[in-house]
Order: structure tokens, then sequence, then C-alpha cells
């Protein structure tokens, strides 16, 4: 009976916004500038006395930026998928197809010199950090024009500021907590979005770098991407408490909708704000959902069903809702985005067949890059005592 309900409400939810979109296409231009949106779901407080307003003011060339990133990360990891597919990517491939505005809407929020680390779902934070889609495209396909030289893969690319992909569940947190340690240290006011997932949650280490963050005020903001399932688990059967803004205890946190841009935006920037101030650290729950399944070698619906998914996709999608609220609003037109959707296609085309066209590097590569900056001489011993090579 609830399946058919729901079945019924996101057939409605279809039906509306397919008569809205059809009179906002006879419509090419915007014509505001500026657009101050009411929070869709208010924001959950844990030992804070006030948290962040739940209005937001979203301009036009801001509204323009956002969903290009959206769109763009969303086309990326579909064309990972594919390559995946043709076995041109090869090992682990987690889609962040679904969780876009948390990355975008936190990068939107917080400064360049400001740092983040993340689990492995790293694509879309690889992106938005600043690393072009044809170089995240030719890592993830092993190739020398790679972000990392075609030697990290999915779960290992790096820019400034963006200390990566990390492959172990929940061990890039106690480097969270180190890198904003050093950025108190060095007497910056950067903080540190230190990044795991609910399947991490539970982790001891997590709670170790809680307490070490309060002992020290280190300016840290603790994200839990909560995308309701780790690997196959559904956070019901794996947490006893799964407010995971509380699991600080001493920490305050905030929950946010994730699949809101600009609510995340405005909890992330209210959260670094707080750190700034020197008031210590913060955990920040986003609630959020993932289209495919943990991995590509997982198809996602033996512990869930189809129709859960399509509902998510028909009511909460993050681009869908966004490029609705901002066609709506005047900010933008059908029009452009439209010409915005087939200008990142070509893009992202381009990059696909950039990244397979680029050569694999060479096997001597792998002995260089173990230090920044290796003494002179300095030499990697190879499968045997008697095979020895230079690094560099």
């Amino acid at each position: 009976m609830m399946l058919s309900i729901t079945s019924k409400l996101a057939r409605c939810t279809s039906v509306v916004r397919q008569t809205v979109r059809a009179v906002l296409e006879g419509r090419s231009y915007s014509t505001e500038t500026s657009v101050t949106f009411d929070i869709r779901e208010p924001f959950k407080l844990h030992r804070l006395e006030g948290g962040p307003a739940l209005n937001v003011t979203c301009t036009r060339d801001e509204a323009l930026q956002y969903y290009r990133q959206l769109q763009t990360i969303r086309r990326m990891e579909t064309a990972a998928g594919n390559l995946y597919k043709e076995k041109i990517i090869r090992g682990f491939c987690h889609l962040y197809s679904g969780q876009e505005a948390c990355c975008v809407g936190m990068e939107a929020a917080i400064r360049k010199s400001d740092a983040v680390i993340t689990a492995y779902r790293a694509h879309g934070w690889t992106y938005i950090r600043g690393v072009p889609p044809v170089k995240v495209l030719s890592e993830l396909t092993g190739r020398r024009t790679g972000c990392a030289k075609g030697k990290g893969g999915s779960m290992h690319m790096y820019c400034d500021n963006f200390y990566g992909g990390n492959g172990i569940v929940g061990a890039q947190v106690p480097v969270g907590a180190g890198i904003a340690f050093a950025l108190k240290y060095q007497n910056t006011d950067n903080v540190c979005l230190t990044l795991y997932g609910d399947g991490a949650a539970n982790q001891g280490q997590i709670f170790e770098a809680l307490n070490m963050a309060k002992l020290w005020d280190l300016p840290c903001i603790f994200i839990c991407e909560n995308n309701k399932y780790g690997m196959g688990t559904s956070v019901e059967r794996a947490s006893a408490c799964t407010d995971y803004y509380t699991r600080g205890d001493y920490v305050p946190g905030i929950w946010v909708d994730g699949m809101d841009v600009l609510a995340v935006r405005e909890a992330t920037r209210w959260a670094a704000e707080y750190c700034r101030s020197g008031k210590g650290p913060v955990v920040m729950e986003v609630e959020t959902y993932r289209y495919h399944g943990h991995s590509m070698s997982d198809p996602g619906t033996s512990y869930r069903s189809r129709d859960e998914i399509q509902e998510v996709r028909q009511l909460r999608d993050p681009i869908t809702t966004f490029k609705e609220k901002i066609i709506s609003a005047n900010l933008v037109s059908a029009e452009e985005i439209k010409k915005m959707d087939v200008e990142i296609r070509k893009e992202i085309d381009a990059a696909v067949k950039e990244a397979k066209a680029a050569p694999e590097p060479e096997v001597e590569e792998m002995y260089n890059d173990i230090y920044c900056q290796p003494p002179e001489g300095f030499t990697v011993r190879g499968c045997s005592p008697f095979d020895v090579h230079a690094s560099k």
C-alpha cells in the first residue's frame, strides 16, 4: 500500500514538473539577478544555540556556476561508468552520482586555501577542487596525462589543498585532524573539511580524532556524507544511532539536506566561520543518496528496490530540483540551461576521447614520486636485491 501511494505521488510530481517545464521552456530570457530562497529542510542542531539562517540568497552568476558544476560531475561519472563497462577503467570505481550537491555546495562556501580530504568516492571532489574532467578521466583510465600520472586511479587523486581520495575506510579522518592541526600550528585561519561515509561512522579512529580535535580546538569540520548505505548495509542495520551529527557527543553538530546545494553551502559557510573563530571542531551530517551501487561491482539493487531509487530521482534529485528552482525564480532561462547541457556533453565527450588516446605511463615511472624531494642518486629496489632503479 505504501509503495503504491509513493508511486502515485512520484507520478503526480512528474506531471507537475513536466507542466512547469513546458511553461518555462517558452521563455528564453531571465529577469532576476538575485533571489532569496527558503531552505527546504530545516537544519538540525546538536549542542548549538543557533545555526545558519533558514533562507539563502543566490545570484544569477552563482546559479549558472553551480548548475554547470553539478551537471559536469553527473556527466563525468556517467562517462566513467561507461568506460568501466568497456573495461577501459580497471580496478575499483566508486561513482558520486546523486551526491553532487555535497561537494558543489561545500566548495562554494570555502576558500581555495582551505583543505579537503575525503574517502574513495572522490571523482567529484577532485574536479571541484580544480582538476579538469579530462585529467580526472585520464587518471581513471591509467594514462600518463592523469592528475596523478596514471598511478593513482579512482581512489587516489590529488591537487593543491586536496589530500585525496583514500582507499582505507575511515583512515582519512585522523589525517584530516592532523591537517587541521597543521593549519592551526601555522597560525592560519584556514579550515579542513574531513569527509567520511555513514559506513565509516562507527570506526574507532573517528572518535579518537574527534577527541583530539576537541581537546586542541582544531579548525576541522568532520563531515559524514550519509548516503543511506554502507556498501550493501542500510544505516538502520549498521548503527544504533543514525543521527550522525550528534555522534561527536561533546563536539557540536549540524544536520543538512545533502540534496539541496544551497542548504549545503550555507551550512558549510556557517560551520567554517565557527571553526575560524577558534571555537573548535564541528560535526556535519549531509543526508544524501547514491544512485549506483557501492562500487561498479555492486548492482545496487539486491538490498534496496528499484522503486526506491526511482523515487529519489523523481522527487529529490539535486540537479533537477536546483534547475527547476532557478528557472522558476527567473534567475536563468530554460534556453541557457539547454545550451549549457550541450556544452557540458561536448566537453565530457571530448575528454573521454582524449583520455582513451593518451599513452600509459612507462614502467620506469612506477619508481618515481616516492619522495617529494629525493636525495641525489636515490634508488629503489625492484623484485630482487640485484634489481635497482633510479627514482626521481
